[in-house]
């Protein structure tokens, strides 16, 4: 298996993590619903992953709900020390699955409690504010309520650190005003690349950047080009927008889900592709063609 450690490393909180971590969305059923089809498989998965050296999970209570997390405490507790879990806060779901705003003081409270028994946990690692609206086009408006409340249960002990999802780059300054911001994480790939100025200023403070839908949101890339550079560098489609996303800048911390060992395998092993300029200058054109 390929050695993560080729990519490097990077702060998230106190501690540095390896940049190919992994994401636990798939480990619940379809739709981010109800239990997997495999759970023996998706437990598998969270071991191998760890066992290949993966020392960052992002997951959240509301994918299942409940049943990652629940899936995550008994394929891993009693916890690695080097581990680092990552879980946002601010939604929950429906009985038929929707997702709705949970993002009161109340709320933000009920759903660190949920996070931390089902995990199993005393503190959180690092809790994402799940700004709420369009993940394509994260929409203006204060989180101050929010975030505070958040900083409000940081002071209490029951989380370590604070981040916050799909959020504009104004939401992430008034966010720092209130706490240290350790982490953003919003949509961005080799087409989306609406975060590109926020990415060069984090990584100038030394907060990492975690891009969801590396692979272009709900629907796939589809890019000619795209698909030729990783036929010329033997790679697959997905294993070449992950690998830009590491050349992309230093504080990118990739979280690629899957509930499958093998395609866990193929993700792991971008931490051993090294892109040419060539292709680079390629992949660096997609978005310009796309917009």
């Amino acid at each position: 298996m390929t050695n993560i450690s080729r990519a490097g490393t990077f702060r998230l909180g106190d501690r540095d993590v390896h940049r190919v971590g992994y994401g636990a969305m798939q480990l619940a059923g379809p739709g981010v619903f109800g239990p997997p089809r495999d759970r023996d498989q998706a437990i598998a998965v969270l071991r191998e992953a760890v066992a290949a050296g993966v020392d960052h999970i992002d997951t959240s209570d509301f994918y299942g709900p409940h049943i990652t997390n629940q899936i995550i405490r008994e394929a891993l507790s009693p916890y690695p020390a080097a581990l680092t879990i990552v879980t946002k806060l601010g939604a929950v779901r429906s009985d038929d699955g929707s997702w709705l705003p949970a993002q009161s003081p109340d709320d933000l409270k009920r759903g660190v409690e949920d996070n931390l028994r089902n995990l199993g946990l005393e503190a959180i690692d690092v809790a994402n504010l799940r700004v709420m609206g369009d993940v394509h086009a994260p929409s203006e408006g204060s989180i101050a309520p929010q975030f505070g409340a958040l900083a409000d249960l940081q002071r209490q002990g029951l989380i370590r650190h604070l981040g916050i999802s799909n959020a504009t780059a104004s939401q992430v300054r008034e966010a720092q005003d209130i706490a240290p911001v350790v982490c953003v994480q919003n949509l961005y790939n080799v087409a989306h690349r609406e975060d590109d100025a926020l990415i060069d200023t984090l990584a100038e403070q030394g907060i990492a950047f975690v891009p969801f839908f590396p692979l272009g949101g709900f629907g796939p890339l589809q890019s000619t080009t795209l698909s030729e550079v990783a036929a010329s560098i033997g790679a697959t489609v997905m294993q070449t927008a992950l690998a830009w996303l590491l050349r992309r800048s230093p504080n990118i911390l990739l979280i690629p889900g899957t509930s499958s060992v093998a395609h866990l395998q193929q993700n792991l092993a971008v931490a051993a592709i090294d892109l040419p300029e060539g292709a680079m200058a390629k992949l660096n054109s997609i978005a310009t063609a796309a917009a």
